[in-house]
């Protein structure tokens, strides 16, 4: 079997309890080809031997999309629901104005799909498509130029195999990125209520993330997140009135990973009623920009 980029894999040594898209080979004289590899539906990066791998079918690989699209819908209908509500309060008079999104990913095939969620729920979203070792570099200019209420900072993160030092920054992937990401954002608003930053991935160092700043980060239990549970703490964030806080619990009960994937901070919502309704609408939603 010859394993090439883009494959859909499962590693053997683990069960292939989690589906990888093959992003890159290595190929060392000595110990064979290393693969690097990406979660199709977590935000995982780890790498593993070819000899480990096994390719997945379509029949696998739609029954573990199918596993996640359950629990996903589940939180969405909390979800949709907070969104109703919104537009109840405001009647035939009034309009909703959510808290507006800067949003960096490292994945692009997930920033698609991040963006796809803030237009259904009428959040404006800047999408910005960057290498988790890169985004620190364009913080300070995106935040100033988006002018945002809430960052997310995310795309791929995992523990280095046989990472026994947890405290360690040194034991994972891209955490040490999405820290100084958030240090880079502090410099330009400190306060939490001014700025809500939701950062990390899967498995990510939460304690020190938080320290460097964030509101809400990953992952309390060093346990996979899904790709869109950042998402999910986001919008909540955006559709919470400005006069009320919200809790991590309540961000809890609406990401596929639970408190155990995500936690923080009692933030502030960004959420506003306004009045009167504007006559005319202009398209909301996010986009990708060029960096």
């Amino acid at each position: 079997m010859t394993i090439k980029p883009g494959d859909i894999v499962g590693r053997k040594s683990y069960g292939c309890d989690v589906i990888f898209k093959v992003c890159d080979i290595e190929e060392n004289r000595s110990e064979g080809k290393t693969v690097l590899l990406k979660g199709i539906n977590v935000r995982l990066l780890a790498d593993s031997p070819e000899t480990d791998l096994v390719l997945m079918s379509e029949e696998e690989v739609e029954k573990d999309r199918q596993v996640f699209a359950r629990r996903f819908k589940a939180s969405g209908k909390i979800m949709t629901s907070k969104k109703r509500g919104s537009l109840s309060r405001q009647g035939s008079y009034g309009f909703m104005q959510p808290g507006r999104v800067l949003h960096l990913d490292g994945d692009s095939e997930y920033l698609k799909l991040c963006l796809k969620e803030y237009e259904k729920m009428g959040i404006k979203a800047f999408g910005y498509e960057i290498r988790e070792e890169e985004q620190y570099k364009h913080i300070k200019r995106l935040l100033r130029e988006t002018k945002p209420d809430i960052l997310v900072v995310t795309g791929h993160d995992g523990l280095l195999k046989d990472s026994k030092d947890l405290d360690d920054i040194n034991s994972y992937r891209n955490s040490y990125s999405f820290i100084q990401s958030v240090k880079e954002a502090r410099e330009v608003q400190p306060s939490l209520d001014e700025l809500i930053i939701i950062a990390g991935a899967c498995q990510s160092h939460y304690e020190a993330i938080l320290e460097a700043g964030a509101n809400f980060a990953s992952s309390p239990n060093r346990i996979l997140i899904h790709a869109l549970d950042p998402v999910k703490a986001c919008i909540k964030a955006a559709l919470t009135p400005i006069d009320k806080t919200f809790s991590p619990e309540e961000i809890s009960k609406l990401t596929i990973s639970g408190i155990n994937g995500i936690g923080g901070l009692q933030t502030r919502g960004k959420y506003r009623d306004g009045a009167p309704k504007p006559r005319y609408k202009y398209k909301q939603g996010g986009d990708i920009h060029e960096v």
